[in-house]
């Protein structure tokens, strides 16, 4: 792998054989036309490149070729070279000759400047890197007024949040159609739930309970000749800079569903957490529990639970307690509302409603069909964002963080960076431990 400022294209033998087998099916394509990138012809292709090509981009890659047969996938963009290998191995073993997949080495682009040359190339989109990255690559899309898909979280710290809310704007103000992988908002479940709230079907919600409880994600051990900064990127998931912490990263979804059906953001949150099980150099910086307690603006009171820790309770899921009744919903097309005398007022069980993941592709990708303007999702990526590092705020230093105070701060994590050989945020002291936050000492992280 070059390590250097320039970005390089993919030239393995193995990747140019595979991709040749499908440049002249690719050719008889029509092009979309050049004079808007807000509507498109029905009868041309909508050229998509993918930024970031690990498990979520190949997934979301392939979601939106499945949203509309005119999809073609025409330019990707990653630091790894290995990554955009497997990335591109695994969408042609999926859609062999069809076509669909048109990019090939030329269109690879491996470096920390390759988004900018993917993006050039494309109608749409697709942003996936780790969250860290998401501000500067959506400022660019914005930029060159493509339509957008972006994975949540939005970004790790309130410089970043504040960022995409800026260009959020510029993206209303282009009529760009913009799509956050929060999916529970196309979720059925989760909608006919939110349509019957807004129907006081429980009257006003006072309180609820969220929770994403697991045992945790991968760990990538370190190899000895990367660099401290590669090694972090390829680790992505245990440093703040990069993910958030899983409160961010993971926990956001519950927070969101809390927000959206309250229809507000915390005014303030307090909490705890540390590390008790997950706690070596392999993990970085992050915690591996939460609890925190949010205050909305009419007082009402979310718990919210988040762990890393194998062997306990798994569960992930939201619950809500009305005036009138109680919400219980989760990802599992799951959603019952009941009375305050346990009487069931609905009780969806959708064992064929289609996968959120797909659905959100398949409104944004119609939408960009029609030549329509119906998707902003920006607003509710960041304060469901917020909401989460607020959380995290709260749980690093042990006080009570209100919105106002946080979203006043410079908070910033991402530096800007060039290469592997560009120092780290963060480093480790002569035992390799990273700094990790410490209640009652720590303020902002």
């Amino acid at each position: 792998m070059k390590k250097s400022r320039k970005t390089s294209h993919i030239n393995r033998r193995t990747f140019m054989e595979r991709s040749a087998k499908i440049a002249t099916a690719g050719l008889l394509l029509n092009r979309l036309p050049a004079s808007t990138r807000r509507g498109f012809s029905r009868d041309g292709e909508i050229k998509v490149a993918l930024v970031g090509c690990g498990g979520r981009g190949t997934g979301a890659a392939a979601q939106a070729m499945e949203a509309d047969e005119d999809v073609r996938l025409v330019a990707m963009a990653d630091v790894f070279t290995d990554r955009a290998e497997e990335c591109f191995n695994s969408l042609i073993e999926k859609y062999g000759d069809s076509g669909k997949v048109k990019t090939n080495p030329e269109t690879t682009f491996i470096g920390f400047d390759a988004y900018k040359k993917a993006i050039d190339m494309a109608d749409v989109v697709i942003l996936t890197t780790p969250p860290g990255f998401r501000p500067l690559h959506f400022e660019y899309a914005v930029s060159k007024n493509r339509q957008i898909f972006m994975e949540k979280p939005v970004a790790t710290d309130v410089a970043g949040i504040k960022k995409v809310l800026e260009v959020g704007k510029q993206a209303a103000a282009k009529k760009l159609n913009v799509v956050v992988g929060l999916q529970r908002h196309y979720q059925r479940n989760y909608r006919e739930v939110k349509k019957l709230l807004g129907r006081n079907k429980i009257g006003k919600i006072i309180s609820g309970q969220v929770y994403w409880n697991s045992g945790g994600v991968w760990v990538r051990p370190r190899k000895p000749e990367q660099t401290e900064l590669e090694y972090q990127m390829r680790n992505w998931y245990y440093f703040n800079w990069l993910c958030g912490d899983h409160i961010v990263e993971q926990h956001i979804h519950n927070l969101d569903v809390a927000n959206w059906f309250i229809g507000a953001t915390p005014v303030s949150a307090q909490g705890m957490g540390g590390r008790e099980v997950r706690k070596g150099p392999d993990h970085g910086q992050i915690f591996d529990h939460h609890f925190v307690e949010f205050i909305y603006p009419d007082g009402q009171v979310i718990a919210s639970q988040c762990r890393h820790q194998k062997g306990c309770m798994n569960r992930v899921e939201e619950v809500f307690q009305g005036s009138r009744g109680n919400v219980h919903v989760h990802s599992g097309n799951y959603g019952l509302i009941t009375s305050r005398w346990g009487r069931e007022i609905y009780n969806h069980q959708g064992e064929n409603d289609i996968n959120p993941y797909q659905q959100e592709h398949n409104e944004l990708f119609a939408a960009i069909k029609a030549g329509e303007y119906k998707y902003n999702d920006v607003e509710t990526g960041a304060h469901s964002t917020m909401t989460a590092i607020l959380g995290r705020m709260a749980t690093y230093s042990g006080q009570v963080i209100t919105w106002d105070e946080a979203m006043s701060t410079d908070h910033k994590l991402v530096p800007e960076l060039h290469s592997f050989n560009d120092t780290a945020p963060v480093l480790p002291d002569e035992n390799g431990n990273y700094p990790v936050p410490v209640p009652g000492e720590t303020r902002f992280i």
